[in-house]
């Protein structure tokens, strides 16, 4: 492997430096974490001042989900040959650039277009986050690093809900996207000076302009053809994509098996502890986002809590992430990731489980100490098992290695929610009840697998 380096004995950045750095990092990416929730909260309002249906109006959260699955592996093998740094300033750029455009859109097709162009940088950030965070952290310090990681993502996450009510409140719709501005320039110039550079570049490798492609289309149609299931598209039209998705897929594959560095990280996957990491991490996702979905059903329609309550109770689950984490992530080294794992997806689990078996009567106390175990159990599971999949790759693949926990993040989720919206044709009313119970399950699975690293060396 022919590699040009700039890398001596490296151990992170040195102080202030880091500081910066990590805070950049984190910060960009829990902003385009939140950009989902604040949008996903101001949806009615969205449609209501732009005259949408709510059908249409779900293409303002789709399209820009939809570009961050299409270009999160191709972010992420720009980032390995060219630079980790300048990959996640261009991302941050467009990403505050397009948010501009968002608030200045003039109707439907504006924002619609404005979101894909953000969606684009949020997949240069998150591609490559775990990559810069490795590359700041001492060795030592990295599993405390990504704890902190993840407690930054979850108090975006319990505070976007607030924000998004606050902003509708006292301002217009566009505020919601003009506020990442001032955040994203002092990002900007802040990461400029602060973020490390790659310890190793792959200089012998080309830019993947095909693999990008066929990635993008193989993606975008199956992502596609996922929301076609989940919304009524028209029949024929989901089995274009779905037939495309298949077409597209074997050619992308077949081609990516012939290559030195693949664009989808197959060479990564033959490496035990990093695929069951990856497979580990789909099913904890698809766990969570199972539960995430049909609990608002099940809190409105089956308990009949209104939705400021739901929204309330809703934040016991971050909340929980935010102590959970920083533990995890300070046991990193001392306890096996399998058993840290093997714990709290058994927490969760069990969480889930006794939310399907909430009686129709419980109190406000009966929901809160369930979600907050969930939580708890995800917090303890996400940070070690980040670490394991980050380091378990080595160092030349690590950009690689971010996309592919990204990637698993995103199909957990998009499996889940999935699942949930074919547990509503099935079962109509009594599907948030089943849905949960699949989630326990799902989880119990993820659990098993976790443990199953046990022995397994990096």
């Amino acid at each position: 492997m022919a590699q040009t380096t700039i890398e001596q004995v490296y151990d992170g950045l040195p102080m202030p430096q880091r500081v910066f750095a990590i805070l950049i990092v984190s910060i960009g990416v829990a902003m385009a974490v939140m950009d989902v929730t604040i949008t996903n909260v101001a949806l009615p309002s969205l449609a209501q001042a732009l005259q949408l249906s709510n059908a249409d109006s779900i293409w303002i959260v789709n399209s820009y989900q939809l570009a961050i699955i299409m270009f999160l592996l191709a972010m992420s093998s720009i980032g390995e040959i060219y630079s980790y740094r300048k990959t996640y300033l261009f991302g941050l750029t467009l990403f505050t650039l397009a948010s501009l455009f968002c608030g200045l859109s003039s109707g439907f097709y504006s924002l619609v277009i404005s979101r894909l162009m953000q969606g684009i940088g949020a997949s240069a950030m998150m591609s490559i986050n775990m990559t810069l965070l490795r590359l700041s952290y001492p060795k030592r310090h990295l599993g405390k690093g990504i704890g902190f990681n993840a407690t930054l993502v979850a108090i975006a996450t319990v505070i976007a809900p607030t924000l998004a009510a606050i902003i509708l409140t006292w301002a217009s719709w566009r505020w919601l996207f003009l506020i990442n501005i001032p955040l994203g320039i002092i990002g900007l110039i802040t990461g400029y000076h602060a973020l490390p550079q790659n310890t190793v570049l792959l200089s012998d490798r080309k830019f993947p302009k095909e693999e990008i492609l066929l990635n993008a289309f193989f993606f975008g149609c199956l992502v596609l053809t996922v929301e076609g299931i989940s919304h009524d598209f028209n029949g024929w039209l989901v089995i274009g994509f779905a037939l495309s998705a298949l077409i597209v897929g074997f050619i992308y594959i077949r081609k990516e098996l012939t290559l030195s560095y693949p664009l989808l990280p197959i060479d990564l996957m033959k490496i035990p502890l990093f695929s069951m990491s990856v497979l580990t991490s789909v099913a904890s996702f698809t766990a969570q986002m199972l539960a995430m979905i049909s609990l608002p059903f099940f809190f409105q329609h089956t308990m009949h809590l209104s939705p400021s309550e739901t929204g309330l109770l809703f934040t016991a689950w971050p909340f929980a992430i935010i102590f959970a984490a920083p533990l995890a992530g300070s046991l990193i080294g001392k306890i096996h990731a399998g058993i840290l794992g093997g714990i709290g997806l058994g927490m969760l689990s069990l969480g889930i489980l006794c939310l399907a078996m909430l009686p129709d009567n419980a109190t406000h106390v009966d929901i809160i100490w369930r979600m907050m175990l969930c939580g708890a159990g995800f917090g303890l599971f996400q940070s070690p098992n980040n670490n394991i999949l980050i380091t378990s790759a080595p160092p030349s693949r690590s950009g690689s290695a971010s996309g592919m926990l990204a990637m698993a993040r995103l199909t957990g989720q998009m499996t889940g929610a999935t699942m949930v919206a074919l547990m509503f044709h099935l079962f109509g009313d009594g599907a948030p009840r089943i849905s949960l119970w699949c989630g326990a399950g799902v989880a119990l699975v993820a659990c098993c697998v976790s443990l199953g690293r046990l022995g397994m060396r990096r």
